[in-house]
C-alpha cells in the first residue's frame, strides 16, 4: 500500500520533473514474480524504475539508507520504505548471497524485483558485464527478466553530485527472456551465458558501448587481486 501511494503522489511528479518517455509498458506482466534488470548509470536510477514501472518494484538498497539518526534518518528511512527499497549490507561472499537470498524470498512472494547486473553505477557511460546474480534468480525462481534500458538519468544526478537537476529521462522494457534454456542455477555456465543474454538484450535497447570487463574499482592490495582472479564470478 505505501508503495502504490508513492507512485500515485511522487510519479506525476517526476514525470513532469525528468520529461519522462516510458516504452514497452506493456511488456512487463501486470502480476506475478518478475525480475527487471536495468542497466546502471545513477543513484536515481531505482527511483525511476519505481515510480515509472507499470507496476510496484522492489530493490535492494544499501542498509545505511535505514539507519540515520535525526530528522534526516527519519526522512531516508521513510522515503526509500515508501518506493519498495529493502535494505541490504552491500559486500562480497555472504553478505552477497544474502541479498540474493532477499531478492528470492521476494520473487518467491509473486513481487517484481529490480536489479543492475553490472553491480555499480558506470562511471564512463559503457555498459559492463553482467554478474550472475541475474541468471542464479532467474533460473532459481523460474521467472522472466525484463530488460531494462535507462538514458539522461546520469544528467539528472550526475555521479559525485548529491542535487537533482530537470533532463530528459527515456526508460525502455524490452521484451520478457525466458532464461530456462541455459539450464540450471547451479551451473556456472548456464548462469554465464544467461547474463550475457540478458546483457546483450539492454545493450540492443540502451545502444550503450559494451565495456567487455566488470565494472569494479581497481583492486587496493594485492591479495584483492588474487581474490579476484580466483574466485567464482559475482553474484551481485
Amino acid at each position: 500500500m505505501l508503495k502504490q501511494v508513492s507512485r500515485l503522489t511522487l510519479g506525476p511528479l517526476a514525470r513532469g520533473l525528468f520529461r519522462a518517455k516510458i516504452v514497452g509498458r506493456r511488456n512487463v506482466p501486470k502480476t506475478g514474480p518478475v525480475i527487471l534488470a536495468s542497466n546502471h548509470l545513477s543513484f536515481i536510477d531505482s527511483v525511476v524504475i519505481t515510480l515509472f514501472a507499470p507496476r510496484p518494484v522492489s530493490f535492494l538498497a544499501k542498509d545505511s539508507y535505514f539507519t540515520g539518526t535525526g530528522i534526516t534518518g527519519f526522512l531516508s528511512r521513510h522515503f526509500f520504505r515508501s518506493i519498495g527499497a529493502i535494505p541490504v549490507t552491500r559486500g562480497v561472499g555472504q553478505a552477497a548471497q544474502d541479498a540474493l537470498d532477499a531478492g528470492l524470498n521476494l520473487l518467491h512472494e509473486g513481487e517484481a524485483f529490480a536489479i543492475y547486473p553490472e553491480g555499480t553505477r558506470s562511471r564512463d557511460g559503457r555498459l559492463y558485464r553482467g554478474k550472475t546474480g541475474v541468471a542464479w534468480l532467474a533460473l532459481n525462481a523460474g521467472v522472466p527478466v525484463i530488460p531494462v534500458a535507462l538514458t539522461g538519468t546520469d544528467k539528472v544526478q550526475p555521479i559525485g553530485t548529491k542535487g537533482i537537476r530537470p533532463a530528459k529521462v527515456t526508460i525502455q522494457f524490452g521484451e520478457p527472456l525466458d532464461l530456462s534454456r541455459h539450464g540450471k542455477a547451479d551451473s556456472g555456465r548456464a548462469r554465464r551465458h544467461a547474463t550475457d543474454e540478458v546483457m546483450d538484450a539492454i545493450a540492443a535497447l540502451s545502444g550503450q558501448q559494451r565495456a567487455g570487463e566488470y565494472n569494479e574499482p581497481p583492486a587496493a592490495t594485492f591479495a584483492e587481486k588474487v581474490r579476484r582472479t580466483f574466485r567464482g564470478r559475482g553474484e551481485l
